[in-house]
């Protein structure tokens, strides 16, 4: 074999030419391997292997940052995708459950445990992690929206905001965390659903705005809404009281006015609510997107829109900082400083909404409110293979709604 092929086995490249790599991403096949880490991982691997240091841990993840709310975990789904095959067992909270990143006293909460030979996992710690630090970041901005506009809708349009290779991924965490629907071709078909969208500034500008309103109109399957984005080349409130005298049966008129042409947003969005319904168009309801996020929807609520577009907010949710500790070495209490030693149960009350972190020796607590609490933690694999039928979507998502409802119920 010569040298050029040995270097590019040692530092995990695959055997290709450079020029085969088209996008800048990993493999499922290169993350299953465990090449898509950080390199002191497969250092210490490598180390403990010629020493014969290997043993058997138990090892937790627990959020590191923000620790403020409650967040709602996502993300699970890959993880198991990545374990399947390795000898090792996996403990988990279900996806899509909500939990604080402390519990009443201050303890860290883990999320998730893994028993095995460091050997086994220990270089999939970086791939783990990102799978669940982003989906949880998203999964929970989600919810944030979703406890403001309640039963609102609202659609995750921002995958082209983030790489395309996880489009399917932001969708999925957005849907389960409370979107009505996602614009992704992929993620709806992960989720199981029919894709959401309504008509780009590109058809008015290529056939003009009548032509493009009744081309979106006709095109619209049975049972679709028919939405129409109105503002390319007009002002929003003409451009509005055009499209319903021309175009019958249209149920929404969607603004994603630029912003630089926005001023007052909530003062336009009356404006044309008022001219609508003056002209006997109240069944024709307004859709808005652009530049939306937690701080602004619910002016704009208010102000008469009545389904959002949210995009760039949700996809580029600030991932939550979870961080993958070794608390048991052979059984015994081991960990660094700064963490809590030991394997720990999770009792979250759904009752009070109390939540208590204590040994798993604790095999059983009963809240200070009266009711018996289960342990959220709960095996989902043994020795590689899931032991459970896997959970889909919508039943994750249900849930998470379940959840957020009794988190919104709750002051902390």
């Amino acid at each position: 074999m010569s040298d050029s092929k040995v270097n590019m086995k040692a530092s995990g490249k695959d055997e290709r030419s450079e020029n085969a790599y088209r996008f800048n991403t990993a493999s499922d096949k290169q993350i299953k391997e465990g090449l898509a880490s950080d390199v002191y991982f497969t250092r210490t691997l490598s180390e403990i292997a010629h020493s014969g240091s290997d043993k058997r841990v138990a090892a937790e993840i627990t959020v590191s940052g923000p620790l403020g709310g409650w967040f709602a975990f996502c993300g699970l789904d890959e993880v198991l995708e990545l374990l399947k095959g390795i000898d090792v067992d996996l403990f988990s909270i279900p996806e899509g459950s909500m939990i604080p990143p402390r519990d009443d006293r201050g303890i860290p909460v883990p999320v998730m445990r893994i028993e095995g030979k460091y050997s086994e996992f220990g270089k999939f710690e970086t791939s783990l992690l990102g799978f669940i630090c982003q989906a949880t970041g998203i999964c929970t901005y989600s919810t944030k929206i979703k406890s403001l506009l309640g039963e609102t809708p609202y659609f995750s349009f921002g995958i082209r905001r983030m790489h395309p290779a996880i489009s399917p991924m932001i969708d999925r965490a957005a849907y389960i965390g409370g979107a009505t629907g996602v614009s992704g071709i992929l993620g709806a078909k992960l989720i199981g659903l029919e894709p959401v969208g309504t008509m780009p500034h590109a058809l008015s500008i290529l056939v003009g705005d009548e032509a493009a309103w009744k081309l979106s109109a006709s095109d619209s399957k049975e049972g679709d809404k028919k939405v129409l984005l109105i503002d390319t080349f007009m002002d929003e409130k003409f451009a509005a009281i055009k499209a319903a005298e021309t175009i019958k049966g249209i149920d929404f008129i969607r603004l994603d006015t630029p912003s630089s042409r926005r001023g007052n947003f909530a003062s336009l969005i009356r404006e044309v609510r008022w001219e609508l319904d003056l002209r006997g168009f109240k069944g024709i309801k307004i859709m808005v997107s652009g530049g939306l996020n937690v701080e602004n929807i619910c002016e704009l609520k208010e102000a008469g829109a009545e389904a959002f577009g949210i995009g760039t907010s949700i996809a580029s949710a600030r991932p939550y900082d979870f961080a993958m500790d070794i608390v048991e070495v052979d059984d015994k209490p081991l960990t660094k400083r700064g963490k809590y030693s030991g394997k720990k149960n999770v009792y979250r009350c759904d009752g009070c909404g109390s939540v208590i972190v204590v040994p798993a020796s604790d095999h059983e607590y009963m809240c200070s409110c009266g009711r018996s609490v289960p342990n959220m933690i709960v095996q989902i694999m043994k020795h590689g293979t899931i032991i459970n039928k896997k959970e889909n979507v919508q039943d994750i998502r249900n849930r998470c709604m379940r959840d957020l409802a009794g988190v919104s119920s709750i002051k902390h």
